[in-house]
């Protein structure tokens, strides 16, 4: 099960972090790779790591907050590969700061780069998928876009992430009968480029302790079985789904 072996795995973000790390999972189950982020240097780097899992690599260089940028993406993949069967939307940022303080350059930075770009590149990348109705669309949402929170201010964050959750129903509904599944998965607390600052405070560490039932944060990989499975054959009949993978924070 779970085999990806000729299907082609576009993934945003994936110069580090999250991306990077399921760049590897699909890799691993056979995947082709289209890799996307500003850093080109890294996916040039990451691309020479898959390649040892006898994979097509194609680092692009892609700003996913600017539509040309996307566009071009999506036009070098389709020519060089030849389809796109699977979409990760995982690139993203923000900055953080409560409601009565969050300037509204903050606002619109994390907007644009977690909400903005998953509409610009999922109707691009969409458009391939339809010409051979099939698709797996996974968005990375996160656990903060089903609930608030009181360890600290980020309600631009919670915001556009509630926004991508039902973009997912939105876009799952739509584009059902084009044989195009979408879904989105929610990550609790995980290590990344993004969040390690906040990790390691003591004091969050001690909040996570007492928030997430498991009592840990993620670990590398952890995400990827679920990202596996949404892009599977075996997932056909899903759609719409929005998967928490966060230690049970948001089941309590």
């Amino acid at each position: 099960m779970f085999n990806l072996k000729g299907r082609v795995a576009a993934i945003t973000g994936s110069s580090s972090g999250l991306g990077k790390q399921m760049a590897r999972a699909f890799a691993e189950q056979g995947a082709d790779l289209v890799l996307m982020a500003r850093r080109i240097e890294k996916l040039e780097e990451l691309k020479k790591e898959l390649e040892q899992y006898k994979v097509r690599v194609l680092p692009i260089e892609c700003d996913v907050t600017k539509v040309e940028d996307v566009k071009k993406a999506a036009k070098v993949a389709e020519i060089t590969l030849g389809k796109v069967d699977i979409l990760v939307n995982c690139a993203g940022s923000a900055k953080n700061a409560g409601v009565l303080d969050m300037t509204d350059e903050e606002w619109d930075f994390t907007i644009k780069t977690d909400m903005d770009s998953v509409f610009y590149v999922t109707r691009e990348f969409g458009k391939i998928m339809k010409k051979n109705h099939y698709g797996r669309i996974i968005n990375i949402a996160s656990m903060y876009g089903m609930v608030g929170n009181m360890a600290m201010g980020t309600i631009a964050y919670h915001t556009s992430k509630g926004g991508v959750i039902n973009f997912t129903r939105a876009a799952a509904a739509e584009l059902a009968k084009e044989g195009i599944t979408v879904n989105a998965i929610c990550p609790g607390y995980f290590d990344t480029e993004l969040t390690h600052e906040t990790l390691i405070t003591e004091e969050f560490t001690q909040y996570m302790q007492a928030t997430v039932p498991l009592g840990r944060y993620g670990k590398e990989g952890e995400l990827n079985a679920g990202a596996l499975f949404l892009a599977s054959d075996e997932a056909s009949y899903v759609t719409g789904v929005i998967l928490p993978i966060d230690g049970g924070y948001t089941c309590v």
